[in-house]
């Protein structure tokens, strides 16, 4: 098993770019190109940056990559929203879409500061 496979931040966030990539397949073929391309890249980011994260040697390059992946969801958020707004994404769809991309970014901030703190030797 790799590393990130052992992250509940890595999961939920697997968990989202399947729902994401299922639900922009029904955007119209126009946004292939904008809006679909830009949520995939953005979800399937947070993935990566999570991923590239636990492969590297410290807390320190964990916490990085992690601030990167709340970064790539909340970009995320902004397209679902304006996906919402143009009529491309239900509002039900949207709310569980963004739903899990909050427990993705709870699970991933959760992560960050967790690295982040300092251990303490007994």
């Amino acid at each position: 098993m790799m590393p990130y496979e052992g992250l509940k931040a890595w999961h939920a966030s697997h968990a989202l770019v399947l729902a994401i990539y299922k639900e922009s397949g029904l955007w119209p073929v126009d946004e292939r190109y904008g809006l679909i391309s830009q949520a995939r890249r953005a979800a399937v980011s947070v993935t990566d940056n999570l991923a590239e994260g636990a492969a590297r040697v410290g807390g320190r390059e964990l916490r990085r990559f992690s601030d990167i992946a709340l970064g790539s969801l909340s970009e995320l958020s902004n397209h679902l929203r304006i996906a919402k707004d143009l009529g491309y994404c239900s509002p039900e769809a949207w709310a569980r879409l963004d739903e899990m991309r909050n427990q993705a970014g709870k699970l991933t901030y959760g992560l960050a500061r967790a690295v982040a703190r300092p251990r303490h030797s007994s």
